[in-house]
């Protein structure tokens, strides 16, 4: 049998486009409009298409706008609503700045947010533009934007290379990337610099200095060259995704991914700028990767927090990162890249050069290339334009220096002791014991020093016992000098040995220091979960999982986990600095704030949101030992699995109290049926038998004396009311078990209103009923053995609170048939005014101490009715005094009756 190629969907891949599509409908959509330069008309393109948008009737609001003073781009203006800016005192000036949250509140259809790559003031929500633009779309609104090619970060350092001016304000890529729609806006270079030189970019001032600078012609070509390169591999991206969501021969990607290596020097961040553009290019995933080795470990504080700076840089242009351990850094990144299939290592091109080059050993391309023959390594030159990456996380580094050094320099004075204590040692034994026995026990004092402070105390303590050994145990001694030049190779040997033994015993100190961590990390998540898996109760997962995160973080930990109506629940007692609107934000959002993060990054707390496979359970706050700790990716992996832990948990303890009312909810239901089934027949039985031998005693011949005559009647009347009470019960119960079907019919409303009228003669007693129906009232579909039960609560009721006559009315309008029953009492108690709903509870009467028999259950079962009808019953004061309740009740057009004449052939 021949075998054909499977060519249906890949249904994972069907999947993921649904939950796509669901998230596009929930966001709005983002257009950008990207230009090679300021002058190229993106702005009075994207005025151009809001005022076209205005016309035809869309709600459009310009947020911000920037014309730079443009005659023909302010005239486009005119028209369109704008938003009013906030100001802000800024050093003692007062700058204007775009209103998030009155956009918010706002919400139009389509808003504009001119210079997506704007720095907002300091302390505002946001620090970037682009951010507000983020939170205006998770809002459902349509933002319309604007951005040069140069304001890319990927491209930051190519662009400053080129005009040799540095940008400092800058757009991840991401953004771009996922924007709706790119409006490419493109002009030729002469046609910009003429713009120029008339005035139609810059004041003449401006244009004067930018024609000089940046405007020059070879600039422009080549910032035009890598916006059309830009644009045209978002275009790919959009054809490649309707190809997959079209199942139109689905692309295979040969292409390997992208594993871009840095270092501690400066200049990395180019590195992971060009890979990002490559992996854009190629659009292909990449990785980011930094080996901190023994060596590394020694880095001063400004080094250290630029390699974190680095790698906060490669997550927001969408890479995903790690910081590995070893003592190889070339083989742990051979390791990394086969584990990942990265085809091609980024690397940066190594600074030594001349005589140096001799002996710093082979360059890290070089030993690549040997440990991974197959794969492509590329280097990226250094680029001395780039601007330099701020701190991750604003600290005092003489404080961190300090603190560094006061952890150092017990390991140093520990070192000198020792070389003095094994000097000690062996004087007296120098009668005793050869000059080589003498060597091993200075090299043992080394080795133990390494192995409790590291390689630096270690260094130090070889240096000093190859001094010691010398002054004091070789001819001539208590001297420096020496009198047999085979010391000297002796002296060699022993600081040579002594170097390499301490190394040696300071990277396995390091290792066993990096398994001991990571076993500490999995021992944390494995108590953790152990701990989560026994909890109850949702106070108990709080404390577990602060005290979990305190144990990996040090500092403080909150935990805040919605209550019954899914909004957070602050805890007692709070730290002052803790924000609760903040994590507010977070949790509505779903989004990490605050420190180490682009949102409100100057608050001192962390807060990331509980996550759970249905729902956000909460918020965790943390305030860590460590700020730093926050930026490295194993950290943050161990802090999201955290979080998912107690969210999970917080999950399954909702559930469990769910299934415990479920449990209870059974049982009673248990419980009532067979109270049910027992009022069904243990009671109605003897009350129908007793109606029936009151009445019949009623009409006994001889009749009865007068006084037997009212008895009997009495009988009678308040069998009926305990009838009426069982029935009532009963019909509640049905209702609210939802055992109740509707057998809706084509029904006259004329014949409903007088069956009713009859059944409730007896509750009536005697009061007067008129009717005013129109002769034309329509068939409407209902139910009509429970309208009628509704017809003759709602008698009843009338009679028992109100006074004679009773007042049935009907109309209907095009929708709806509207019921009418009123009566010319007092009306409605004062106490239930403008809480009118309350009547039709279960148990509630207008009057709580009102003698009129009765349980409150009548107007109870008549709203059960009429919401099962899909109807509404409402209650209130007619204009003419007593109290009307109306019933209406959803209609549709009736059938259409047959034409046909009716004869004895078709009867």
């Amino acid at each position: 049998m021949a075998s054909f190629p499977d060519s249906r969907p890949d249904p994972d891949q069907l999947l993921a486009h649904l939950r796509g599509e669901d998230e596009k409908a929930r966001r709005g959509r983002l257009r950008i409009y990207f230009g090679a330069s300021a002058g190229v008309g993106k702005t009075y393109a994207m005025l151009s298409a809001a005022q076209r948008e205005r016309k035809a009737g869309r709600d459009v609001l310009v947020g911000v706008v920037e014309t730079h003073g443009r005659s023909e781009t302010m005239e486009l203006l005119a028209g369109l609503e704008q938003l009013a800016l906030r100001e802000v005192a800024y050093r003692g000036h007062t700058l204007k700045e775009f209103d998030l949250d009155a956009a918010l509140v706002r919400k139009p259809a389509v808003l504009l947010v001119d210079e997506l790559a704007h720095s907002n003031v300091e302390g505002s929500r946001h620090a970037k533009r682009w951010q507000d633009v983020q939170e205006l779309l998770e809002a459902g609104i349509d933002v319309w934007s604007a951005v040069n090619v140069q304001h890319l970060e990927s491209l930051n350092g190519t662009v400053g290379a080129i005009t040799g001016i540095r940008v400092h304000e800058t757009v991840p890529d991401t953004v771009l990337d996922a924007a709706d729609e790119v409006i490419l806006v493109d002009v030729t270079p002469d046609e910009l610099m003429a713009r120029l030189k008339a005035g139609k970019v810059y004041m003449p001032q401006q244009a004067e200095r930018a024609a000089q600078n940046f405007f020059r012609k070879g600039n422009l070509i080549a910032l035009r060259e890598i916006a059309l390169r830009r644009t045209a591999e978002h275009v790919e991206d959009d054809v490649r995704s309707y190809r997959v969501e079209k199942s139109i021969a689905p692309v295979w990607n040969t292409e390997g991914a992208i594993l871009a290596c840095i270092g501690p020097r400066e200049g990395a961040e180019q590195t992971v700028r060009t890979a990002a553009r490559l992996a854009g290019q190629l659009n292909v995933r990449w990785h980011v990767a930094y080996v901190e080795t023994p060596r590394l470990q020694l880095l001063e504080v400004a080094a250290r927090d630029r390699i974190l700076a680095v790698i906060k840089l490669a997550e927001g242009l969408g890479a995903e990162t790690a910081v590995l351990t070893g003592s190889d850094a070339a083989a742990e990144l051979v390791n990394e890249a086969q584990r990942l299939n990265c085809a091609t290592l980024v690397v940066g091109r190594p600074q030594v050069a001349g005589w140096r080059a001799l002996w710093a050993g082979p360059t890290m391309t070089r030993r690549l290339a040997r440990l991974a023959p197959t794969l492509d390594i590329v280097e990226v030159g250094h680029a001395d334009s780039a601007r330099r990456l701020a701190r991750a996380v604003q600290r005092s580094a003489d404080d961190d220096e300090a603190a560094v050094w006061q952890g150092k320099l017990p390991g140093y004075a520990w070192a000198a002791a020792g070389s003095a204590a094994v000097t000690l040692l062996t004087l007296p034994l120098l009668t005793f014991f050869d000059l080589a026995n003498i060597v091993m026990l200075f090299l043992l004092g080394t080795v133990l020093v390494a192995l409790k402070f590291g390689r630096g105390p270690a260094a130090l303590a070889a240096f000093l016992n190859v001094a010691a050994f010398d002054y004091f145990f070789v001819a001539p001694r208590l001297s420096f000098a020496v009198s047999d030049v085979q010391y000297l190779v002796t002296f060699g040997v022993m600081l040579v040995v002594g170097l390499l033994t301490g190394q040696l015993t300071a990277g396995l100190r390091f290792q066993a220091r990096i398994a001991a961590s990571r076993e500490r990390r999995a021992q944390s998540l494995f108590e953790l979960t152990r701990d989560l898996s026994a909890a109850l109760l949702s106070e108990q997962v709080i404390e577990l999982g602060e005290a979990a995160v305190q144990r990996n973080f040090g500092g403080q930990a909150l935990v805040l986990a919605t209550d019954a109506h899914d909004q957070l629940r602050p805890q007692a007692h709070q730290p002052p600095d803790f924000d609760a609107s903040v994590a507010d934000w977070v949790f509505r959002n779903e989004q990490p704030a605050g420190l180490a993060t682009a949102t409100l990054s100057a608050q001192a707390w962390h807060y990331i949101p509980l996550k759970a496979p249905m729902r956000v359970r909460g918020v965790l706050a943390l305030k860590p030992a460590q700020p730093r700790w926050l930026l490295i990716p194993e950290q943050m992996q161990q802090l999201d699995t955290l979080a998912r832990q107690v969210a999970i948990a917080l999950e399954r303890v909702h559930y469990v109290e769910v299934a415990q009312e479920a449990v209870v909810q059974m049982e009673s239901e248990k419980l009532r049926n067979v109270l049910l089934a027992a009022i069904s027949h243990d009671v109605r039985t003897p009350l129908t038998a007793l109606i029936g031998l009151a009445d019949s005693l009623q009409r006994t011949a001889p009749p009865l004396s007068e006084a037997q005559a009212e008895a009997a009647g009495a009988i009678a009347s308040e069998a009926r009311h305990l009838s009426t009470l069982v029935n009532n019960l009963l019909d509640m119960a049905r209702l609210q078990s939802g055992a109740v079907n509707l057998k809706s019919e084509w029904q006259s409303v004329e014949e409903i209103v007088g069956s009713s009228i009859r059944q409730a003669q007896h509750a009536l007693a005697g009061k007067a009923v008129t009717t005013d129906l129109p002769a034309d009232l329509p068939l409407v579909e209902f139910d009509a053995v429970l309208m009628e039960r509704v017809l003759v609560n709602l008698l009843e009721n009338a009679a028992k609170y109100g006074q004679a006559p009773i007042e049935v009315s009907a109309h209907v309008t095009e929708k709806a048939l509207v019921l009418a029953v009123r009566d010319h009492g007092p009306g409605l108690p004062e106490a239930v005014r403008g809480r009118e709903h309350e009547l039709f509870e279960k148990f509630t009467r207008g009057v709580a101490e009102s003698a009129t028999p009765g349980v409150g259950l009548g107007l109870a079962i008549c709203q059960a009715v009429v919401q099962a009808h899909r109807g509404q019953l409402t209650a209130g004061n007619a204009a003419g005094g007593g109290a009307e309740f109306t019933v209406s009740l959803p209609r549709r057009l009736p059938p259409a009756m047959p034409d046909t004449p009716y004869t004895s052939e078709n009867a």
